[in-house]
């Protein structure tokens, strides 16, 4: 049986892990106006190097939060990587998405009988940026729909012994 190798996926998003803390945008949709956000994004290290975990906390102006957390693992079988997400939107999980790397860029798609979302994460000069785009119906383009960009925070300095 091929499993991956201990540490693969902490090794294939290292530069995703860390907390990171900055600003969400949203474009006007359908769903709602434009808006901005603080956010704040974790990656960590999970399973003994099989997982990386991802939260993240969207607090609007009026304190307003919402929540997702997610799970990207290496498929043995395949060179992809997996993401499985969660969110406080209330809705059922769903079956995990793959995810591919193109340039530097991790790319997630979730595909729903109503259409396809497309998450990028990257990383560029200390900046994490994730997008998210939507593709409806028979749209052949992806309409992006938010933007967040962040830094990392520091981690605490050590206590000397």
């Amino acid at each position: 049986m091929n499993r991956p190798l201990a540490g693969s996926a902490h090794e294939a998003l290292e530069a995703f892990v860390g907390h990171w803390t900055g600003t969400t945008q949203w474009e006007a949709t359908p769903w709602g106006p434009a808006r901005s956000a603080t956010v704040e994004l974790t990656f960590a290290r999970a399973a003994a190097g099989l997982a990386v975990t991802y939260s993240y906390r969207h607090t609007d102006p009026d304190g307003t939060r919402s929540e997702g957390h997610g799970v990207f693992t290496i498929d043995p079988d395949h060179p992809d990587t997996l993401w499985y997400h969660v969110n406080s939107m209330g809705l059922p999980p769903e079956a995990p998405a793959r995810a591919m790397w193109q340039e530097g860029t991790l790319t997630v798609e979730r595909r729903s009988d109503r259409g396809t979302a497309r998450h990028t994460f990257r990383v560029d000069d200390g900046v994490l940026t994730h997008g998210a785009g939507l593709r409806l119906g028979a749209a052949s383009e992806f309409t992006p729909f938010m933007t967040s960009v962040c830094r990392r925070v520091p981690e605490a300095a050590s206590v000397p012994a």
